[in-house]
């Protein structure tokens, strides 16, 4: 490793930016090992691990799932059943989306709390709220995947909410269901949302709130 290392970093001179990266003092305050209090400063960093094994078990279900109406469910009790690890991978996601939801509004209870979201933090703030609104759409797209009785009706509650929306409502509701009925563009639209849409988003909205942090640095407490 050491000579892959050294080769890299002959041609990409990575040292200086990997030193830029790790090589960045935590106050006090936010220090788990000097301060009790400090654990609340810590629920970014989980939403974030927790994202990172949604990204990750998602590829691996990715590999089986068929998303058709006739092959969805199966496939999805064959990933529990037949493959290795599948029923873990399978529990592992389904309960870290309720997690990451949890995460992250404990995050934005902490950060509105500590009166971080205030100058020079207002834009951060506005690119949690965004980050909170896609890991909600992460978990309103994903419940229908399985594609069973359950998922089925709780989708369409969630799409004649989406509905009642002023002025979009109807147009927002008939383009995520692909018509007047849910069906196989149902399925479809809401596993490429889910896969490709709203993962991009996410990169995006993590690269911006990171950059801020990075330059702000993290808020002190009130």
């Amino acid at each position: 490793m050491g000579r892959i290392y050294q080769f890299l970093d002959e041609r990409l001179n990575l040292t200086p930016l990997l030193r830029d990266i790790t090589d960045h003092p935590v106050p006090d305050h936010a220090n788990v090992l000097k301060t009790r209090s400090a654990f609340i400063y810590c629920f970014g960093g989980i939403a974030f691990f927790i994202i990172l094994l949604q990204a990750l078990s998602g590829v691996f279900l990715m590999l089986y799932y068929s998303p058709t109406p006739e092959d969805a469910h199966a496939s999805v009790t064959y990933i529990q059943n037949e493959t290795a690890f599948g029923a873990l991978l399978q529990g592992l996601h389904r309960v870290g989306a309720s997690a990451a939801v949890i995460m992250v509004l404990l995050h934005m209870l902490r950060v509105f709390f500590t009166g971080s979201y205030k100058n020079p933090r207002e834009l951060n703030w506005v690119v949690g709220v965004f980050l909170l609104l896609i890991v909600l759409a992460f978990g309103f797209t994903g419940y229908l995947l399985p594609w069973d009785q359950k998922a089925y009706w709780a989708t369409t509650v969630g799409l004649n909410m989406v509905a009642n929306v002023p002025l979009i409502g109807d147009f927002l509701a008939s383009a995520l269901r692909g018509g007047n009925e849910m069906g196989t563009l149902t399925l479809l639209r809401f596993f490429v949302i889910h896969v490709m849409f709203l993962p991009a988003l996410l990169a995006i909205f993590l690269a911006a709130h990171f950059f801020m942090l990075r330059r702000q640095g993290i808020s002190r407490p009130l």
